[in-house]
């Protein structure tokens, strides 16, 4: 039972990625990097690897999908040693239970990743998580130009904004476990982006690699040595920062949504703001009180019929207080989408036109925590550690080249900030007086970074 409880209590603390190689001689590249956990497949489930990799400190769960053998599999992975399982996909609730059931008898854990619509946000599991994601990354058109979007800025293809309403609905590790794209082979920057893309929001990416990738790193490939290096830094930039992931969301607008306004959805009035750059908490609706709005100005409720009478008294209060509310036109309802979609299409898009227009005309000229220049190929996500007095500006860079002469206006008065960059050192910036606070430039981002300001 003590082992049981240790292993619960290391969960929020694995770094994890799926591996394809039983092999325990590939472990040497796995502590190359911070991953410690090893989400494997049954063709990998194997006593040796799990024994060596026991020895080393690195978890290995095996991954189990939907099947009418499943129990059978559950076996097969206990019997090679394996540390807990992961529930990939959709399981009826007698499998589930049986599985489960197995694995509780071993006193191993068991993590579910689901598809979005059936994540469980009220559980108490130590880590939640889903197999649904975009695929991180500035969008080209045919002709290998930007996708505009409709905020005017570069498309970029982001599951952040999902992960703040999943990182605000739940006090439990988040992971999404989205896969490349099958048949491309990716630069080391697109998982660079992957991992920003979650760890920006408190939420970890498992790390998966595409085949081409894979088959050179195994066969260790020096290109594929060196990207996976990069990788591995830039994994560790976000672990050496564990108070990052339960920092707090800092600034003046929020949204308020749930699954029915689009929250589970990438592409959305959230993300759509993101793109601006414009500081935002996203308030899960169940969730929806005074102490949430925080010190927001600014709230966008798009379904206002659906709330509770307690509720809309919370939004009555905070108008009262001299803040400003934005909701959907009389009778609007957001588009839904059709099952397993976790994107919205065009059309569905344009149906938000008059919504992002007005939201963008009250936002647009106003620093609500932050604002942002020459930062068209990068997002950002700002929060606050109130324990360490701190103010954290993340960013993340989704274009394949650094990015210049980046300049940053945050509300109030700092008196110093450093930069921090994945195997770099850390770089000393003087602020400046600006009319919303304190303004500072960089002269660099490559792949991530974080700017700390100190009070």
């Amino acid at each position: 039972m003590l082992f049981a409880l240790l292993a619960l209590a290391a969960l929020p603390d694995l770094v994890p990625a799926r591996w394809t190689s039983a092999d325990p001689a590939t472990l040497d590249l796995v502590r190359m990097t911070p991953i410690n956990c090893l989400l494997v497949e049954q063709p990998q489930w194997s006593e040796t690897l799990n024994a060596a990799a026991s020895k080393q400190g690195i978890t290995v769960l095996a991954i189990l999908h939907p099947s009418p053998d499943s129990v059978p599999a559950v076996r097969q992975a206990l019997a090679s040693g394996v540390a807990g399982g992961v529930l990939e996909g959709t399981f009826d609730a007698a499998s589930r239970q049986s599985i489960e059931a197995l694995f509780e008898a071993a006193k191993l854990p068991v993590i579910s990743l689901t598809p979005r619509a059936a994540i469980d946000f009220a559980s108490t599991a130590k880590i939640l998580g889903t197999t649904q994601g975009v695929w991180p990354g500035i969008q080209t058109e045919e002709d290998g130009k930007a996708k505009a979007a409709p905020s005017g800025a570069a498309w970029i293809d982001t599951n952040s904004g999902f992960l703040r309403f999943a990182r605000a609905s739940t006090s439990a590790t988040f992971w999404i476990a989205n896969q490349p794209p099958p048949g491309k082979t990716f630069q080391t920057e697109r998982y660079l982006q992957a991992i920003g893309d979650a760890a920006m929001v408190g939420a970890r990416w498992v790390v998966s690699l595409d085949q081409d990738f894979t088959a050179k790193l195994l066969a260790h490939d020096p290109a594929a040595v060196a990207g996976w290096r990069r990788i591995g830094q830039t994994l560790a930039f976000y672990e050496s920062h564990p108070d990052w992931r339960t920092a707090q969301p800092f600034g003046h607008l929020a949204l308020v949504e749930d699954a029915d306004s689009g929250a589970l959805l990438s592409g959305g009035i959230l993300d759509m703001i993101a793109t601006k750059h414009t500081p935002v908490r996203a308030i899960p609706k169940q969730r929806l009180s005074s102490s949430s709005l925080g010190p927001s100005q600014l709230a966008v409720n798009v379904d206002p019929e659906s709330l509770t009478p307690a509720q809309k008294d919370v939004l009555k209060a905070f108008t009262r207080a001299g803040g400003t509310l934005l909701t959907g036109p009389p009778g609007w309802k957001f588009p839904q989408p059709q099952a397993g979609q976790i994107t919205l299409d065009k059309d569905d898009l344009k149906k938000l036109d008059d919504i992002w227009r007005e939201l963008n005309s009250l936002t647009g000229r106003k620093n609500l925590g932050a604002r942002l220049f020459n930062v068209s190929s990068m997002l950002s996500h700002l929060v606050e550690i109130p324990s360490h007095a701190e103010v954290v500006v993340h960013l993340v860079n989704y274009s394949d080249f650094p990015v210049e002469n980046i300049t940053v206006h945050v509300l109030g008065k700092y008196t110093g900030a450093v930069l921090y960059q994945p195997d770099a050192t850390p770089i000393p910036l003087t602020g400046y007086e600006v009319d919303e606070g304190t303004g500072f430039d960089i002269d660099k981002i490559v792949s991530a970074g974080a700017l700390i300001l100190h009070h």
